[in-house]
This record gives C-alpha cells, sequence and structure tokens, in this order.
C-alpha cells in the first residue's frame, strides 16, 4: 500500500533525525510527504528538504500566527521559493483567531495576498482555519482559488465543508480522527466523499492512538488511514489508494 501524508512540519526543530525520519517513511509505504511551513526561514528549510529527500515535497508561506514577520519582502522572497520545483503549494495560510482577535485585518490581508500568489503561479493552497471558519470562507467566496485546494485538519461543519466543497476544496484528516473525544471529526468523515478525502500527520503535533504524548511523524499517517477505513466501511487498501490519487492530482505529483 502506498500512502501521502499531506500536512507534516519536518523542518520543526522537534526533527533533528530528518534523514530516518524520511527512512521509516519509506519503510511504512509512505511515497510523498509534503512539508508545510509557516514564515519564510521554515519554508527556506522545507525547499531544501524537497532537494535532499526524493519523498519530500514542500509548501510555501505565511501562517496567520506569523502575520508580523510577512512583510512585503518576505511576500517576494515566498513568491521566488513558490517557483522552485517540488514546491506544490502555498501553506499553511489562513486565519486564526484562537489566540488574539486583534489583528483580524491584518491576517485578512494577508491570506488575500497569499491566495492571489497562488492565482498567479497557478498552484494550490493549503488552508489552516482556528475559530475564524465565517470570515475564512467569506474570503475564499471573495477571492476564488484558480486550483482544487486543501483545508487542513479541518473540524467545522458539514454545512461549512459543503460551501468549500462547492469552492473546489478536499479535506485532510490526521491524529485527531483516532481520539476518543472527536465525534464530530469522525461525523465529519463519515459524511464527505471519499474523493475529497486526504490523509495528514501535521507532524510533530497531532500524534494518533496508539502513540499520544510521543513525537510524531510521516509513518503514522498509517494508524489515520486505518481509522478511516473502519469510519468508511471499506478496506485499508481502498483508503490508501483513493487517498493517495486524490493528494497526487491536488499536488500535481
Amino acid at each position: 500500500m502506498e500512502f501521502v501524508d499531506a500536512h507534516g512540519h519536518i523542518t520543526d526543530e522537534k526533527f533533528d533525525d530528518v534523514f530516518q525520519v524520511v527512512e521509516r517513511a519509506k519503510q511504512a509505504g509512505v511515497v510523498a510527504s509534503i512539508c508545510a511551513s509557516c514564515n519564510l526561514s521554515s519554508s527556506q528549510r522545507a525547499v531544501e528538504f524537497s532537494k535532499q529527500y526524493d519523498i519530500v515535497y514542500a509548501n510555501v508561506g505565511f501562517h496567520p500566527e506569523n502575520v508580523e514577520e510577512a512583510d512585503p519582502k518576505g511576500l517576494e522572497e515566498i513568491e521566488k521559493l513558490a517557483r522552485e520545483k517540488k514546491v506544490v503549494a502555498i501553506g499553511e495560510i489562513g486565519l486564526d483567531y484562537h489566540y488574539t482577535k486583534d489583528n483580524k485585518e491584518e491576517q485578512k490581508k494577508l491570506f488575500v495576498e497569499q491566495i492571489e500568489m497562488a492565482n498567479r503561479l497557478s498552484k494550490p493552497i493549503v488552508v489552516h482555519t482556528r475559530d475564524s471558519i465565517g470570515d475564512t470562507i467569506e474570503i475564499l467566496i471573495q477571492h476564488k482559488v484558480k486550483k482544487q485546494s486543501l483545508m487542513h485538519c479541518f473540524s467545522g461543519s458539514f454545512e461549512s465543508a459543503e460551501i468549500l466543497m462547492k469552492l473546489g476544496f478536499s479535506f485532510s484528516f490526521g491524529g485527531l480522527v483516532t481520539f476518543k473525544n472527536a465525534k464530530n471529526v469522525v461525523e465529519l468523515v463519515r459524511q464527505i466523499p471519499l474523493d475529497r478525502i486526504l490523509l495528514e500527520t501535521d507532524c510533530p503535533y497531532m500524534t494518533p492512538e496508539p502513540f499520544r504524548g510521543q513525537r510524531n511523524e510521516p509513518k503514522n499517517v498509517v494508524y489515520t488511514a486505518d481509522v478511516i477505513a473502519k469510519i468508511k466501511g471499506v478496506s485499508m487498501e481502498e483508503i490508501a489508494s483513493i487517498t493517495t490519487q486524490n493528494a497526487k492530482r491536488l499536488f500535481g505529483i
């Protein structure tokens, strides 16, 4: 079976053994690991890893929590990086009102600027939305993304998901779906069509059962696949095949 980890952060400082992490992923059947970014330095590192490791691809961009770093020069550098061969999306970008609501307008502006960048480059976006789904959807309706794109670690309502699917979005699910208290996410997975579902780890965070409390890494995507197979009532092989096809189509790999 082949798997794609559609969203992880192997550039995180918790990874001082990236070569071994990539080798373990390969042994688990991971054929592509998409390395998401949060700012300029992580974007640069993701691009470097994409050059060093055959299964690693990069997203570049500014996470909403890093809005203060995203000056015009930084955005210009991100756009240059986005032209590199194995950069497959602009991400992760979006809105996050969980910790602060004081910079909503700055976050929205940055989100729109990066959507426009993705459209200039004909690349998809990978969206982070937390406590901000209304504004996220409003922006995506007003500023349509040209390419099919991804909502990562989505935990909104199915009603929101229906709107987003009409806008061309798919959804990636990670370790959260294995948690006992994640009933709403399990219900989302049950309702969203399989051709709109991708697998992710969001490593080193969101480690799935049975490894909660440990550092997450791309190889653990198989545990999420197993749980989604059970939710959908299909075989693990079918989940692996369909989600891998979905990821390859979305990211053009």
